[in-house]
Protein backbone atom coordinates (compact mmCIF):
# COMPACT_ATOMS: atom_id res chain seq x y z
CA UNK A 1 0.00 0.00 0.00
CA UNK A 2 3.04 2.32 0.65
CA UNK A 3 4.65 2.07 -2.80
CA UNK A 4 0.48 3.14 -4.08
CA UNK A 5 0.49 6.19 -2.11
CA UNK A 6 4.14 6.93 -3.26
CA UNK A 7 3.07 6.20 -7.11
CA UNK A 8 -0.17 7.81 -6.71
CA UNK A 9 2.09 11.00 -5.23
CA UNK A 10 4.54 11.22 -7.64
CA UNK A 11 1.40 11.39 -10.63
CA UNK A 12 0.38 14.16 -8.79
CA UNK A 13 3.65 15.83 -7.90
CA UNK A 14 4.12 16.02 -12.56
CA UNK A 15 0.68 16.74 -12.86
CA UNK A 16 1.23 20.03 -10.69
CA UNK A 17 5.10 20.60 -11.02
CA UNK A 18 6.72 24.02 -9.51
CA UNK A 19 3.68 23.86 -7.26
CA UNK A 20 5.71 22.59 -3.49
CA UNK A 21 2.88 24.17 -0.93
CA UNK A 22 0.30 22.02 -2.88
CA UNK A 23 2.89 18.89 -2.53
CA UNK A 24 2.89 19.65 1.05
CA UNK A 25 -0.46 19.57 1.59
CA UNK A 26 -1.01 16.49 -0.76
CA UNK A 27 1.58 14.57 1.30
CA UNK A 28 0.38 15.17 4.36
CA UNK A 29 -2.89 13.68 4.01
CA UNK A 30 -1.96 10.89 1.71
CA UNK A 31 1.42 9.90 4.20
CA UNK A 32 -1.25 9.20 7.13
CA UNK A 33 -4.02 7.37 4.72
CA UNK A 34 -2.38 3.93 4.72
CA UNK A 35 -4.33 2.13 7.62
CA UNK A 36 -8.14 3.48 6.10
CA UNK A 37 -6.73 2.55 2.78
CA UNK A 38 -5.82 -1.13 3.96
CA UNK A 39 -8.95 -1.44 5.21
CA UNK A 40 -10.82 -0.05 1.63
CA UNK A 41 -8.51 -0.89 -0.96
CA UNK A 42 -11.66 0.16 -3.25
CA UNK A 43 -10.88 3.74 -2.75
CA UNK A 44 -7.85 2.48 -5.38
CA UNK A 45 -9.15 0.71 -7.76
CA UNK A 46 -12.17 3.45 -7.88
CA UNK A 47 -9.30 6.78 -8.08
CA UNK A 48 -11.48 8.62 -5.86
CA UNK A 49 -8.07 9.60 -4.03
CA UNK A 50 -6.81 10.93 -7.53
CA UNK A 51 -10.22 12.58 -7.88
CA UNK A 52 -10.06 14.28 -4.39
CA UNK A 53 -6.63 15.76 -5.49
CA UNK A 54 -7.38 17.20 -8.82
CA UNK A 55 -9.94 20.44 -8.43
CA UNK A 56 -13.19 20.35 -9.85
CA UNK A 57 -12.84 23.94 -11.83
CA UNK A 58 -9.19 26.33 -11.27
CA UNK A 59 -10.22 30.38 -12.72
CA UNK A 60 -7.46 32.64 -13.15
CA UNK A 61 -8.25 35.57 -14.87
CA UNK A 62 -7.07 39.67 -14.94
CA UNK A 63 -7.65 42.18 -12.55
CA UNK A 64 -7.44 45.36 -13.94
CA UNK A 65 -7.74 48.78 -11.82
CA UNK A 66 -6.43 51.99 -12.01
CA UNK A 67 -3.99 53.62 -8.71
CA UNK A 68 -4.54 57.02 -7.69
CA UNK A 69 -1.52 58.07 -10.01
CA UNK A 70 -3.78 57.26 -12.99
CA UNK A 71 -1.69 54.31 -13.99
CA UNK A 72 -3.01 50.88 -15.19
CA UNK A 73 -2.09 48.49 -12.79
CA UNK A 74 -2.63 44.61 -13.35
CA UNK A 75 -2.85 41.51 -11.00
CA UNK A 76 -4.11 38.05 -11.15
CA UNK A 77 -7.19 36.94 -9.42
CA UNK A 78 -7.40 32.74 -8.47
CA UNK A 79 -10.87 30.92 -7.87
CA UNK A 80 -10.20 26.87 -7.35
CA UNK A 81 -13.38 25.15 -6.76
CA UNK A 82 -11.59 21.89 -5.61
CA UNK A 83 -14.42 19.95 -4.23
CA UNK A 84 -18.36 20.26 -4.16
CA UNK A 85 -19.15 16.49 -3.13
CA UNK A 86 -20.54 18.13 0.27
CA UNK A 87 -21.97 21.11 -0.10
CA UNK A 88 -21.19 24.68 -2.03
CA UNK A 89 -17.44 25.35 -2.56
CA UNK A 90 -16.18 27.37 0.76
CA UNK A 91 -13.33 29.43 1.31
CA UNK A 92 -11.39 32.67 1.88
CA UNK A 93 -10.27 34.62 -0.56
CA UNK A 94 -6.50 36.01 0.27
CA UNK A 95 -5.16 39.55 -1.43
CA UNK A 96 -1.11 38.94 -0.75
CA UNK A 97 1.90 39.33 -3.22
CA UNK A 98 2.68 35.65 -2.84
CA UNK A 99 -0.31 34.83 -3.84
CA UNK A 100 0.02 31.78 -6.83
CA UNK A 101 -1.72 28.90 -8.42
CA UNK A 102 0.07 26.46 -6.15
CA UNK A 103 -0.49 28.16 -2.90
CA UNK A 104 -4.54 28.76 -3.62
CA UNK A 105 -4.44 24.92 -4.56
CA UNK A 106 -2.58 23.94 -1.03
CA UNK A 107 -5.22 26.18 0.84
CA UNK A 108 -8.17 24.57 -1.50
CA UNK A 109 -6.93 21.53 -0.71
CA UNK A 110 -6.87 21.79 2.90
CA UNK A 111 -10.06 22.75 2.97
CA UNK A 112 -11.80 20.09 1.77
CA UNK A 113 -11.36 18.37 4.90
CA UNK A 114 -11.46 21.51 7.48
CA UNK A 115 -14.78 22.18 5.79
CA UNK A 116 -15.76 18.07 6.05
CA UNK A 117 -14.87 18.58 9.80
CA UNK A 118 -16.95 20.50 11.11
CA UNK A 119 -19.52 18.20 10.48
CA UNK A 120 -21.49 20.98 7.67
CA UNK A 121 -22.67 20.90 4.18
CA UNK A 122 -19.98 22.77 2.73
CA UNK A 123 -17.40 21.91 -0.02
CA UNK A 124 -14.01 23.10 -0.06
CA UNK A 125 -12.63 26.17 -2.29
CA UNK A 126 -10.14 29.13 -1.80
CA UNK A 127 -9.13 32.23 -4.23
CA UNK A 128 -6.92 35.49 -4.05
CA UNK A 129 -5.01 37.67 -5.93
CA UNK A 130 -1.27 38.62 -5.80
CA UNK A 131 -2.74 42.37 -4.92
CA UNK A 132 -1.32 43.85 -2.08
CA UNK A 133 -3.92 46.32 -0.07
CA UNK A 134 -1.12 47.42 2.49
CA UNK A 135 0.13 51.70 1.48
CA UNK A 136 -3.23 51.24 -0.77
CA UNK A 137 -5.83 53.96 -0.55
CA UNK A 138 -9.16 53.20 0.15
CA UNK A 139 -10.21 54.24 -2.90
CA UNK A 140 -7.34 52.03 -4.74
CA UNK A 141 -8.40 49.31 -2.66
CA UNK A 142 -11.70 49.71 -3.27
CA UNK A 143 -11.06 49.95 -7.30
CA UNK A 144 -9.44 46.72 -6.83
CA UNK A 145 -11.87 45.06 -5.36
CA UNK A 146 -14.68 45.62 -7.64
CA UNK A 147 -12.81 44.58 -10.77
CA UNK A 148 -11.93 41.20 -9.20
CA UNK A 149 -15.57 41.02 -8.27
CA UNK A 150 -16.86 42.00 -12.26
CA UNK A 151 -14.95 38.72 -13.02
CA UNK A 152 -15.81 36.38 -9.91
CA UNK A 153 -19.39 36.50 -9.75
CA UNK A 154 -19.76 34.74 -12.87
CA UNK A 155 -18.36 32.25 -10.84
CA UNK A 156 -20.03 32.35 -7.09
CA UNK A 157 -23.74 32.00 -5.19
CA UNK A 158 -24.97 31.03 -2.37
CA UNK A 159 -25.92 27.67 -3.82
CA UNK A 160 -22.64 27.99 -5.79
CA UNK A 161 -19.66 28.92 -4.38
CA UNK A 162 -19.27 30.89 -0.85
CA UNK A 163 -16.01 32.73 -0.60
CA UNK A 164 -15.14 34.91 2.93
CA UNK A 165 -11.97 36.34 3.51
CA UNK A 166 -8.26 35.27 4.21
CA UNK A 167 -4.71 37.23 4.61
CA UNK A 168 -5.43 41.14 3.26
CA UNK A 169 -9.05 40.55 2.83
CA UNK A 170 -11.32 42.11 6.01
CA UNK A 171 -14.27 43.61 6.61
CA UNK A 172 -13.70 46.02 4.27
CA UNK A 173 -12.84 44.37 1.41
CA UNK A 174 -15.71 42.08 1.62
CA UNK A 175 -18.07 45.39 1.88
CA UNK A 176 -16.20 46.14 -1.51
CA UNK A 177 -16.56 43.37 -3.11
CA UNK A 178 -20.49 42.56 -1.93
CA UNK A 179 -21.15 46.01 -3.47
CA UNK A 180 -19.84 45.38 -6.79
CA UNK A 181 -21.64 41.88 -6.83
CA UNK A 182 -24.80 43.46 -5.88
CA UNK A 183 -24.57 46.00 -7.86
CA UNK A 184 -24.02 43.66 -11.34
CA UNK A 185 -26.51 40.87 -10.27
CA UNK A 186 -29.40 43.16 -9.16
CA UNK A 187 -29.73 40.91 -6.26
CA UNK A 188 -29.41 41.45 -2.68
CA UNK A 189 -28.03 37.73 -1.74
CA UNK A 190 -26.58 37.90 1.20
CA UNK A 191 -25.35 34.67 1.52
CA UNK A 192 -23.08 34.89 -1.08
CA UNK A 193 -19.98 36.14 0.69
CA UNK A 194 -19.31 35.75 4.57
CA UNK A 195 -17.30 37.59 6.81
CA UNK A 196 -20.00 40.41 6.29
CA UNK A 197 -20.64 43.88 8.44
CA UNK A 198 -23.53 43.27 11.32
CA UNK A 199 -25.88 45.86 9.47
CA UNK A 200 -25.78 43.66 6.14
CA UNK A 201 -26.25 39.90 6.69
CA UNK A 202 -23.05 39.57 8.80
CA UNK A 203 -22.49 37.35 11.99
CA UNK A 204 -21.49 38.34 16.02
CA UNK A 205 -18.41 35.87 16.25
CA UNK A 206 -17.27 35.53 12.84
CA UNK A 207 -14.27 37.99 13.06
CA UNK A 208 -13.28 36.05 16.33
CA UNK A 209 -13.87 32.72 15.12
CA UNK A 210 -10.50 31.34 13.89
CA UNK A 211 -8.96 32.67 16.72
CA UNK A 212 -11.44 31.81 19.24
CA UNK A 213 -11.36 27.91 17.61
CA UNK A 214 -7.59 27.37 17.88
CA UNK A 215 -7.88 28.11 21.48
CA UNK A 216 -10.98 26.05 22.26
CA UNK A 217 -9.30 23.56 20.49
CA UNK A 218 -6.09 23.58 22.18
CA UNK A 219 -7.86 23.63 25.11
CA UNK A 220 -10.27 20.65 24.54
CA UNK A 221 -6.66 18.49 23.76
CA UNK A 222 -5.21 19.62 27.26
CA UNK A 223 -8.55 18.82 28.70
CA UNK A 224 -7.93 15.07 27.34
CA UNK A 225 -5.06 14.91 29.17
CA UNK A 226 -6.82 16.24 31.97
CA UNK A 227 -5.29 19.75 32.33
CA UNK A 228 -6.40 23.03 31.32
CA UNK A 229 -4.86 27.05 30.00
CA UNK A 230 -5.33 28.30 33.37
CA UNK A 231 -1.91 29.46 34.15
CA UNK A 232 -0.15 28.25 30.91
CA UNK A 233 2.52 30.60 29.06
CA UNK A 234 1.43 30.55 25.29
CA UNK A 235 3.13 31.99 22.58
CA UNK A 236 1.20 32.99 19.71
CA UNK A 237 2.66 34.47 16.00
CA UNK A 238 1.47 37.11 14.31
CA UNK A 239 -1.17 40.34 15.02
CA UNK A 240 -3.74 39.53 12.43
CA UNK A 241 -7.76 38.78 13.54
CA UNK A 242 -6.48 35.31 14.64
CA UNK A 243 -3.55 36.34 16.45
CA UNK A 244 -5.40 39.15 18.53
CA UNK A 245 -8.62 36.82 18.90
CA UNK A 246 -6.49 33.65 20.14
CA UNK A 247 -4.84 36.32 22.23
CA UNK A 248 -8.28 37.05 23.95
CA UNK A 249 -10.06 33.60 24.19
CA UNK A 250 -6.17 32.44 25.79
CA UNK A 251 -6.35 35.35 28.04
CA UNK A 252 -10.17 34.90 29.24
CA UNK A 253 -9.24 31.57 30.06
CA UNK A 254 -6.24 32.15 32.38
CA UNK A 255 -3.42 31.26 29.93
CA UNK A 256 -0.50 34.50 29.80
CA UNK A 257 0.21 35.35 26.16
CA UNK A 258 3.60 36.32 26.02
CA UNK A 259 4.36 36.84 22.44
CA UNK A 260 2.97 38.49 19.03
CA UNK A 261 4.66 39.32 15.20
CA UNK A 262 4.41 40.77 11.96
CA UNK A 263 6.55 40.04 8.88
CA UNK A 264 9.40 42.90 10.56
CA UNK A 265 9.81 40.88 14.00
CA UNK A 266 8.08 40.20 16.81
CA UNK A 267 7.27 41.45 20.71
CA UNK A 268 8.40 39.49 23.82
CA UNK A 269 6.07 40.92 26.77
CA UNK A 270 6.97 38.50 29.87
CA UNK A 271 4.05 40.30 31.83
CA UNK A 272 1.45 39.25 28.92
CA UNK A 273 0.49 40.96 25.97
CA UNK A 274 -1.70 44.14 26.38
CA UNK A 275 -4.27 43.29 24.36
CA UNK A 276 -5.46 46.91 24.39
CA UNK A 277 -3.11 48.12 22.94
CA UNK A 278 -2.12 45.27 20.16
CA UNK A 279 -6.13 45.93 19.16
CA UNK A 280 -5.26 49.49 18.82
CA UNK A 281 -2.32 49.28 16.87
CA UNK A 282 -3.42 46.40 14.87
CA UNK A 283 -6.66 46.88 14.23
CA UNK A 284 -7.10 50.59 14.07
CA UNK A 285 -3.64 52.54 13.93
CA UNK A 286 -2.29 49.81 10.95
CA UNK A 287 1.13 50.09 12.44
CA UNK A 288 4.16 48.19 12.93
CA UNK A 289 4.66 45.32 15.90
CA UNK A 290 8.14 47.04 16.73
CA UNK A 291 5.73 50.23 18.00
CA UNK A 292 4.00 47.98 20.73
CA UNK A 293 7.35 48.85 23.28
CA UNK A 294 7.33 52.19 22.34
CA UNK A 295 3.82 52.08 23.64
CA UNK A 296 3.91 49.73 26.76
CA UNK A 297 7.45 49.77 27.91
CA UNK A 298 7.91 47.83 30.70
CA UNK A 299 9.71 44.10 30.34
CA UNK A 300 8.79 44.21 27.10
CA UNK A 301 11.28 43.93 24.32
CA UNK A 302 10.98 43.71 20.27
CA UNK A 303 12.83 40.75 18.98
CA UNK A 304 14.07 41.21 15.03
CA UNK A 305 15.88 38.04 14.21
CA UNK A 306 13.42 35.87 12.14
CA UNK A 307 11.90 32.80 14.36
CA UNK A 308 13.16 34.33 17.74
CA UNK A 309 9.34 34.09 18.72
CA UNK A 310 9.67 30.16 19.19
CA UNK A 311 12.44 30.86 21.46
CA UNK A 312 10.55 31.80 24.45
CA UNK A 313 9.94 28.88 26.64
CA UNK A 314 6.31 28.57 26.65
CA UNK A 315 3.65 25.79 27.54
CA UNK A 316 1.51 26.04 24.29
CA UNK A 317 2.48 27.54 20.88
CA UNK A 318 -0.08 28.50 18.54
CA UNK A 319 1.21 29.60 15.18
CA UNK A 320 -1.31 31.89 13.83
CA UNK A 321 0.49 33.89 10.78
CA UNK A 322 1.45 32.22 7.60
CA UNK A 323 2.22 28.87 6.06
CA UNK A 324 5.27 27.66 6.87
CA UNK A 325 6.56 29.99 9.36
CA UNK A 326 7.72 27.16 12.13
CA UNK A 327 10.37 25.09 11.08
CA UNK A 328 12.12 22.16 12.22
CA UNK A 329 14.80 23.78 14.31
CA UNK A 330 12.05 25.89 15.85
CA UNK A 331 10.11 22.83 16.62
CA UNK A 332 13.03 21.48 18.62
CA UNK A 333 13.80 24.63 20.80
CA UNK A 334 10.00 24.43 21.51
CA UNK A 335 10.19 20.79 22.56
CA UNK A 336 13.29 21.28 24.70
CA UNK A 337 11.73 24.29 26.38
CA UNK A 338 8.83 22.10 27.60
CA UNK A 339 6.28 22.90 24.77
CA UNK A 340 3.30 20.64 25.67
CA UNK A 341 0.71 21.64 22.73
CA UNK A 342 0.88 23.22 19.44
CA UNK A 343 -2.06 24.21 17.54
CA UNK A 344 -2.13 25.90 14.23
CA UNK A 345 -4.26 29.22 14.02
CA UNK A 346 -2.96 29.25 10.57
CA UNK A 347 -3.23 27.13 7.41
CA UNK A 348 -0.77 24.96 7.53
CA UNK A 349 1.87 27.44 9.75
CA UNK A 350 4.28 24.23 10.77
CA UNK A 351 6.97 22.61 7.60
CA UNK A 352 6.79 19.21 7.32
CA UNK A 353 9.84 18.54 9.30
CA UNK A 354 8.30 20.59 12.17
CA UNK A 355 4.75 18.97 12.28
CA UNK A 356 6.54 15.58 11.87
CA UNK A 357 9.01 16.35 15.62
CA UNK A 358 5.94 17.19 17.08
CA UNK A 359 4.14 13.88 16.22
CA UNK A 360 7.01 11.77 17.47
CA UNK A 361 7.50 13.25 20.98
CA UNK A 362 6.05 11.93 23.81
CA UNK A 363 4.06 14.55 25.80
CA UNK A 364 3.38 16.82 22.73
CA UNK A 365 0.19 17.03 21.57
CA UNK A 366 -0.18 18.52 18.13
CA UNK A 367 -3.35 20.12 16.55
CA UNK A 368 -3.07 20.33 12.90
CA UNK A 369 -5.07 23.43 11.04
CA UNK A 370 -7.61 21.85 9.51
CA UNK A 371 -8.69 21.11 12.55
CA UNK A 372 -7.44 23.63 15.13
CA UNK A 373 -8.22 26.81 12.63
CA UNK A 374 -11.67 25.39 11.54
CA UNK A 375 -13.67 27.67 13.60
CA UNK A 376 -13.81 30.69 11.86
CA UNK A 377 -15.51 28.29 8.33
CA UNK A 378 -17.66 26.96 10.75
CA UNK A 379 -18.86 30.59 11.71
CA UNK A 380 -18.81 31.05 8.30
CA UNK A 381 -21.44 28.08 7.37
CA UNK A 382 -23.39 29.81 10.73
CA UNK A 383 -23.14 32.98 9.26
CA UNK A 384 -25.17 31.01 5.85
CA UNK A 385 -27.61 29.67 7.99
CA UNK A 386 -28.95 32.95 9.59
CA UNK A 387 -28.89 34.33 6.36
CA UNK A 388 -30.84 31.84 4.49
CA UNK A 389 -33.29 32.16 7.65
CA UNK A 390 -33.20 35.99 7.00
CA UNK A 391 -32.45 36.09 10.93
CA UNK A 392 -29.77 37.10 13.39
CA UNK A 393 -27.94 35.48 16.26
CA UNK A 394 -26.65 36.57 19.77
CA UNK A 395 -22.90 36.35 20.02
CA UNK A 396 -23.65 34.10 23.07
CA UNK A 397 -25.91 31.74 21.41
CA UNK A 398 -23.03 31.89 18.26
CA UNK A 399 -20.46 31.06 20.47
CA UNK A 400 -21.88 28.34 21.93
CA UNK A 401 -22.63 26.62 18.45
CA UNK A 402 -18.82 27.88 17.37
CA UNK A 403 -17.77 26.10 21.09
CA UNK A 404 -20.22 23.04 20.40
CA UNK A 405 -18.24 22.49 17.16
CA UNK A 406 -14.62 22.62 18.29
CA UNK A 407 -15.61 20.52 20.50
CA UNK A 408 -17.40 18.03 17.98
CA UNK A 409 -14.18 18.46 15.64
CA UNK A 410 -11.77 17.09 18.42
CA UNK A 411 -14.23 14.22 19.67
CA UNK A 412 -14.21 13.36 15.58
CA UNK A 413 -10.19 13.54 15.51
CA UNK A 414 -9.42 11.73 18.49
CA UNK A 415 -12.24 9.08 18.12
CA UNK A 416 -11.02 8.06 14.54
CA UNK A 417 -7.67 8.20 15.43
CA UNK A 418 -8.19 5.82 18.07
CA UNK A 419 -9.67 3.96 16.27
CA UNK A 420 -6.54 3.20 14.99
CA UNK A 421 -5.13 2.74 17.25
CA UNK A 422 -3.34 6.28 18.21
CA UNK A 423 -5.57 8.18 19.96
CA UNK A 424 -3.42 11.20 20.70
CA UNK A 425 -2.71 11.32 16.62
CA UNK A 426 -4.51 14.38 15.91
CA UNK A 427 -2.99 14.28 12.17
CA UNK A 428 -4.14 10.42 11.79
CA UNK A 429 -7.45 11.57 13.13
CA UNK A 430 -8.11 14.78 10.86
CA UNK A 431 -6.95 13.39 8.25
CA UNK A 432 -8.99 10.27 7.88
CA UNK A 433 -12.21 11.77 9.53
CA UNK A 434 -12.38 14.13 7.31
CA UNK A 435 -11.28 11.79 3.96
CA UNK A 436 -13.82 9.55 5.02
CA UNK A 437 -16.37 12.22 4.93
CA UNK A 438 -15.67 13.29 1.66
CA UNK A 439 -15.24 9.92 -0.34
CA UNK A 440 -18.24 8.36 1.08
CA UNK A 441 -20.23 11.24 -0.63
CA UNK A 442 -18.10 11.42 -3.54
CA UNK A 443 -18.57 7.73 -3.80
CA UNK A 444 -22.55 7.94 -3.19
CA UNK A 445 -22.64 10.53 -6.55
CA UNK A 446 -21.22 8.27 -8.80
CA UNK A 447 -18.21 9.60 -11.11
CA UNK A 448 -18.25 12.80 -11.15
Amino acid sequence: MDRSIDRLKADIFARNAGEPEFHQAVAEVLDTLGPVLDRHPEYFELAVIRRLSEPERQIIFRVPWVDDNGHVQINRGYRVEFSSALGPYKGGLRFHPSVNLGIVKFLGFEQIFKNSLTGMPIGGGKGGADFDPRGRSEREIMAFCQSFMSELFRHIGEHTDVPAGDIGVGGREIGYMFGQYKRLTNRFEAGVLTGKGMTWGGSLVRPEATGYGTVLFAQEMLGAAGDDLEGKRVAVSGSGNVAIYAIEKAQSLGAKVVTASDSSGAIHDPDGINLEVLKQLKLVDRGRISEYVDRVGGRSEFLAEPGAIWRVPVDIALPCATQNELDGEAAAVLIENGVRVVAEGANMPCTKAAAERFRAEDGVLFGPAKAANAGGVATSALEMQQNAQRDSWSFEHTETRLTEIMRDIHTRCQETAGEYGKPDDYVLGANIAGFSRVVDAMLAQGVV
